[in-house]
Order: structure tokens, then sequence, then C-alpha cells
């Protein structure tokens, strides 16, 4: 128990030491940029969501009409 005790205590110290870092306002226009961001390619992922969403029969879609022929 003393042995578990002690690994437990030791990740939290550990895992707790990155836990002040932040982005510094310098910093933010790297994070700003457009390669980026998570979907730097607005278009792309509205024509995959209509593929995946048109296939998908039993949701009816995202926010498309229709249902699952791919129909609008």
């Amino acid at each position: 128990m003393k042995v578990m005790t002690s690994i437990l205590l030791l990740a939290v110290v550990l895992l707790s030491g990155c836990s002040s870092l932040g982005v510094k306002p310098w910093e933010r226009d790297i994070l700003a940029r457009d390669d980026m961001a998570l979907d730097n390619a607005p278009m792309d992922s509205g024509f995959d969501d209509h593929i995946y969403f048109s296939k998908e029969a039993s949701s009816g879609g995202k926010s498309f009409g229709g249902g699952g022929c791919g129909c609008n």
C-alpha cells in the first residue's frame, strides 16, 4: 500500500509540473495561422460531411434535407 501511494504521489507531482504552462501573447500569432487550424479547408470538410451523412441513412444527415439517398 505504501509503494502504491508513493507511485501515485510521484505521478501527481510529475504531472503538475506542466500545469503552469500557457500561451504567451507573442506566441498567439503562430497559433492563429491558417495552417495551424484544425479545419483549414472548410469547403472540403463540408463535402466530406455531406458524403458521410448522406450514406448514413439512419441519421438522416447532419443539417441536410433528405435521407440516405444523398438527395437535398
